[in-house]
């Protein structure tokens, strides 16, 4: 028996995160149901939407409030194409027996590498200069800064984390790295406060999980701990950084500039009054957008659903004891 399948992703959002490959392994599992929106579906609109459909494939936009599992009795589980799941109400699915799944994080290289390229750019000023000539201007040749001999702040020590760090040893940085709830054993880093890495640190990469705990974690005290002309990089979640004391600090002076991949606006992308500001370099939320990154989670979803259709607990469940709601 074929079951169907929801796809909530908009059309942009499968052009970029769901690529025909994965598409084409849903529609081998079962009739797929699109979302031909230009916006990403709210509660209600789920609801209507995904009528009938066994498995919801959800990007990270679409959330998972409560109304969604107690207006689907027929869904059986929440598949999320990301990581984060914080917009999905897990414990009503819970109760309903609605199994909820995560991708694997396939995005390390990509936003390791992302990384590297917004500490380089701060360094030596290279979008600036662009702007200038595209815009036909002389740019001012400033003296840049080395990445050697300069000491790198790694604030969580996670799957990226633990990437970003040895390449910083390979390039020639001393590199710290805090984290209360991991063990550094590399011989290479040294482990440290968080007080005490701000204080130390040339270049601070903020690499944190995104929780109640480190809702603005950066804020205008850890700012001021910085050293005057530090650079401060975030390609994790807005959610950890005060926005006002990032302002101020780059406003003042304080810190030397700011790489952001990500902020307060939505999706996550870096907030416009902050990305204009002189001295920062901002993407739009990017650091997991390559082929690969996005290819290993797509298809992994595609792995999960058929898991899920032939009654397995699939990688990534993670409310695997309570999935009741299971096809009969």
């Amino acid at each position: 028996m074929s079951h169907l399948i929801f796809l909530a992703h908009t059309p942009d959002m499968r052009r970029n995160y769901y690529g025909d490959e994965a598409l084409a392994g849903l529609r081998a599992l079962g009739p797929v149901r699109l979302h031909e929106g230009t916006e990403a579906l709210d509660g209600a609109g789920l609801v209507a939407a995904a009528r009938g459909a066994r498995v919801i494939v959800a990007d990270r936009m679409t959330a998972g409030p409560a109304e969604v599992f107690a207006g689907l009795p027929e869904l059986v589980a929440f598949v999320r194409v990301a990581v984060d799941i914080r917009n999905i109400d897990v414990e009503a699915a819970s109760a309903a027996g609605v199994l909820v799944t995560r991708a694997g994080p396939g995005f390390v290289d990509s936003v390791v590498e992302l990384t590297l390229g917004l500490m380089i750019d701060l360094s030596r000023g290279i979008s600036r200069a662009v702007r200038d000539y595209q815009a036909g201007r002389m740019p001012a040749a400033p003296m840049g800064r080395q990445l050697s001999g300069a000491t790198m702040g790694v604030i969580g020590y996670g799957s990226i984390g633990r990437h970003l760090a040895p390449l910083g040893v390979a390039l020639g940085m001393t590199v710290l790295v805090a984290d209360p709830y991991a063990t550094v054993d590399d011989p290479t880093l040294r482990q440290l406060t968080l007080d005490a890495l701000l204080a130390q640190s040339d270049y601070v990469v903020c690499l944190a999980v995104a929780t109640e705990e480190t809702e603005n974690l950066i804020d205008s005290a850890a700012f001021a701990r910085m050293k005057p002309g530090a650079f401060f990089v975030n390609v994790s979640r807005g959610n950890l950084v005060d926005e006002t004391a990032l302002e101020a600090a780059l406003r003042s002076g304080r810190i030397g500039g700011a790489g952001l991949d990500v902020g307060r606006a939505p999706d996550q992308m870096p907030s416009p009054h902050i990305a204009v500001l002189p001295g920062v370099v901002a993407t739009p939320h990017i650091g997991g957008l390559t082929p690969q990154a996005i290819g290993f989670q797509a298809l992994g979803t595609v792995r999960q659903v058929a898991a899920i259709l032939n009654g397995e607990v699939p990688p990534g469940a993670v409310n695997a004891e309570r999935w009741t709601r299971r096809l009969t």
